[in-house]
């Protein structure tokens, strides 16, 4: 048998009846897997708040038409190449691209990175999607 524990939570109703909606419009077939995932990902993020070993995608949305932005966020993923590894360039529209980065390395210097690429004119969104590396 695996090392599977069994334990009880003491919930109110109502939040329990939310919950079961949640998970089952998610398609998880039972509470365990939906607590499962909701603890690796508590997991995650501490990972991230303790400054560990991680990984993510940085998501930018930016206008390429802006002067100079496309080579500015190519030359800070360069001055990065210790966590950057790859990237997904995609044409959103004629002014509008959209570009993720693959990283990996401590969560401070990826967020750092990520706060870098934000704060450049002509990016109209940033997001960080954060995983552990385990």
């Amino acid at each position: 048998m695996s090392d599977l524990v069994r334990f009880g939570v003491s919930i109110e109703n109502d939040l329990l009846e939310e919950f079961d909606t949640r998970i089952r419009t998610k398609g998880y077939s039972n509470r365990s897997e939906a607590i499962r995932d909701l603890i690796r990902g508590y997991s995650a993020e501490r990972e991230w708040e303790e400054g560990g070993e991680a990984a993510g995608g940085i998501v930018l949305v930016y206008d390429h038409h802006r002067r100079e932005l496309s080579e500015r966020l190519v030359d800070i993923q360069h001055d990065a190449l210790d966590i950057v590894v790859s990237n997904l360039h995609v044409h959103l529209s004629h002014h509008h691209c959209l570009e993720v980065i693959v990283v990996r390395g401590s969560a401070g210097a990826i967020q750092k990175l990520a706060d870098q690429l934000q704060s450049q004119k002509g990016v109209s969104h940033c997001s960080v999607a954060r995983v552990a590396t385990v």
